[in-house]
């Protein structure tokens, strides 16, 4: 009998305590100004991918001698009604009798939407006697027309 008696003495306790605490947890937020909730990030819209042949807007950074690597960064900008799926940049260097020595290949992974731009910078090994550069453009469902401009 004494052990029932103390098992909901110690029942009625721990319920004021925890009732307490719950309390003074609820009076504390209340009092307290709560924070502005941030408005959620706008969903990205899906947009269809070009098919065939998509167009792009290019600024070509003057190349530079990084340690034994010529970089050339390139600016592009997708001037397309729909995005482009898996783009390709190719750079191939030449040396002055004509023959390709070096050259990189980049490759953005995500869809570029109409109107973004993104930053691709080239990496080719450094050879001697390199003159000229060409860089051509590809994604996964076509080709690309690329049209050099000075800004966007």
């Amino acid at each position: 009998m004494i052990r029932s008696a103390f098992a909901s003495a110690l029942a009625v306790v721990f319920c004021t305590a925890a009732a307490s605490a719950a309390f003074a947890q609820g009076a504390k937020s209340a009092a307290s100004t709560p924070a502005p909730a941030q408005a959620p990030a706008a969903r990205a819209k899906w947009v269809a991918p070009v098919k065939g042949v998509a167009t792009i807007e290019v600024i070509r950074s003057s190349p530079k001698q990084v340690g034994k690597e010529v970089w050339t960064v390139l600016k592009i900008k997708n001037t397309s009604a729909g995005a482009i799926a898996l783009l390709r940049a190719d750079e191939y260097w030449y040396d002055t009798s004509r023959k390709m020595v070096t050259g990189d290949t980049q490759r953005w992974r995500q869809p570029l939407n109409p109107g973004e731009i993104i930053e691709i910078t080239m990496k080719s090994p450094t050879k001697p006697n390199l003159t000229q550069s060409q860089i051509n453009f590809a994604h996964a469902n076509g080709t690309i027309q690329a049209k050099g401009v000075k800004k966007f």
